[in-house]
């Protein structure tokens, strides 16, 4: 292995898509320098890169503002906050016409008005440019750099990161003023386009710092997907209709309101769907929208339109859900001293409230906590006085970088972790006697992995073994709110609790490794006496 990287600067972003690279330019807005580590390659990897996105992008305009706001009020559980739907709206605006201009994003022209349609993005052209733009800013980028751990001052400030370069085969450690977390969310290895690198890395690293989490009882998202298939775009099932395999309706199926009828369905029987409420119009709409979705279709000489085709559930977690790790004022601050979180690795409750934003209100969502973040993470920087030296910090690091392995291996571990949370009968048909027991399986397996003997002894090891721990961790979070929950709001459906209990109209809070804890709507006075979890007191009493 090679000498040991390390480097110096004000601001470090830790991912590489939209919420990394929004973070970076805002960054250097405010006079930081700035590096970005992410895991692949910054504007190829993540969920955005191969994919095309709404963008929750609405004009200025009082009425028009005020009815995308409303549309997601109900589906959200009212748990969404209309002051951070405004500042997002604004911000959102505000950077898609930065991305045209700085960015020099090719938005088509809309042959009626001739002005540029900004209502979506193509991902690979998207993130192509997000990266050029960064580069041309000045941001140093290194890719194929996992982060490993966060580093930490003597006083528990987040003052950087360590990792492993996978190409040049050699650890990293980065000392910056302050660091944004842009990891993207945790899909658990499911296999959903794009999803690999989104294993919950981010919110162990900050669990490791003491920041909690908000909303992970909404982490349960599922894709429609043709089976076998990894391409995501559950949109346009809004256009299908369902099947039995004799041909008969599957009555109620449908995309939004109708998938939990999929998924009883399919532990059943298969299912089958067929594009068919589609016009000539939208048809061609579709194929411009989103190429890559007919590949799959076209390699195996299935019109989607015409013919039936079988379809299956993909787990997205938190990808496609809402929670994520808690922000605590208006700059997506963590509440642990230099640490900044942005994108899907944040709480998206803020905008969507407990239902997905889907594509467009998380990209949304990924520019403008992306822009808060690094604006915020600049101004922490310049007031610590810049990178401390790399001799003053810690690694905070507290699972799976032992090298002494022993016991479960990491591979082993996802698979316990998979089946526990992939399992739509478990994680989106909801009822406790179901999620209880998923959880005592993953606090058993947490439990086998917590102490110092898990790890391995390649630096491509390690990085699996963290990824393993992570999902492990996300997985037990998820089920703890879930539980804490005892209601059917926003996504979080249970059999056991069907109706909507007004006393909980508020956030599940939730955090912790070994000892995990949660703060449940009705418990205020317990929140109230720990109001941020920090570094010195990782587990309220």
């Amino acid at each position: 292995m090679s000498d040991v990287l390390t480097l110096s600067t004000d601001v470090l972003v830790i991912g590489g898509g939209p919420a990394a690279t929004w973070a970076a330019i805002n960054a250097r807005d405010a006079g930081a320098e700035v590096i970005i580590a992410d895991k692949g390659y910054c504007g190829a990897s993540g969920t955005t890169a191969p994919a095309g996105t709404g963008v929750w992008y609405v004009v200025p305009d009082p009425e028009k503002r005020a009815a995308a706001k409303a549309s997601r009020e109900a589906l959200g559980g009212h748990l969404a906050d209309h002051a951070w739907m405004d500042r997002v709206l604004d911000k959102t605006y505000a950077n898609m016409h930065r991305l045209g201009t700085e960015g020099r994003y090719p938005f088509p022209i809309d042959e009626h008005t001739g002005e540029p349609v900004r209502t979506g993005v193509q991902g690979p052209e998207y993130m192509r440019r997000m990266r050029a733009w960064v580069r041309r800013r000045g941001v140093r980028i290194l890719d194929h750099s996992p982060v490993l751990e966060l580093l930490t001052d003597s006083e528990g400030a987040v003052r950087g990161a360590a990792g492993h370069q996978r190409q040049t085969g050699r650890d990293f450690r980065v000392s910056a003023g302050a660091v944004v977390v842009a990891t993207g969310g945790c899909a658990f290895l499911s296999k959903a386009l794009g999803s690999n690198v989104d294993t919950g890395d981010g919110a162990l690293m900050a669990a490791e710092v003491g920041a909690s989490f908000s909303g992970m009882e909404f982490a349960n998202a599922y894709a429609i997907v043709p089976k076998g298939s990894t391409v995501t775009k559950t949109a346009y099932y809004g256009y299908a209709t369902f099947f039995h395999a004799d041909g008969r309706i599957v009555e109620g199926a449908g995309s939004t309101k109708g998938r939990s009828v999929i998924a009883r369905t399919l532990l059943q029987e298969k299912v089958y769907a067929q594009l068919d409420r589609a016009d000539e119009r939208v048809a061609a709409q579709m194929r411009r929208g989103q190429p890559n979705f007919f590949l799959q279709f076209d390699r195996r000489g299935i019109n989607p339109f015409t013919d039936r085709f079988e379809v299956d559930l993909l787990a997205e977690g938190t990808v496609r859900g809402t929670g994520g790790i808690d922000i605590v004022d208006d700059d997506c601050w963590t509440g642990v001293p230099g640490l900044y979180a942005a994108g899907d690795a944040a709480t998206r409750e803020r905008i969507c409230g407990g239902f997905t934003g889907g594509g467009s209100h998380n990209s949304a969502w990924a520019m403008s906590s992306g822009s808060f973040a690094g604006s915020a993470a600049a101004r922490a920087a310049r007031e610590a006085g810049g990178a401390s030296p790399l001799d003053r910090l810690t690694g905070a690091g507290t699972v799976g970088l032992g090298t002494a392995r022993s016991g479960i291996t990491p591979d082993e571990l996802v698979v316990g972790a998979q089946h526990e949370l992939i399992p739509f009968e478990k994680n989106y048909l909801r009822h406790g006697d179901r999620m209880a027991p998923a959880l005592n399986a993953l606090d058993s397996l947490w439990a086998e992995v917590s102490g110092p003997a898990y790890g391995a002894r390649t630096p491509a090891g390690r990085v699996r073994a963290r990824e393993a721990a992570a999902i492990t961790a996300v997985g037990r979070w998820i089920y703890r709110s879930a539980l804490a929950r005892t209601e059917s709001r926003g996504m979080s459906k249970r059999a056991d609790h069907p109706e909507l209990d007004p006393a909980l109209g508020d956030h599940v809070r939730t955090g912790g490794l070994t000892d995990v804890w949660v703060a449940a709507p009705g418990s205020a006075a317990r929140w109230a006496n720990q109001p941020v979890p920090r570094l010195a007191d990782r587990v309220p009493a």
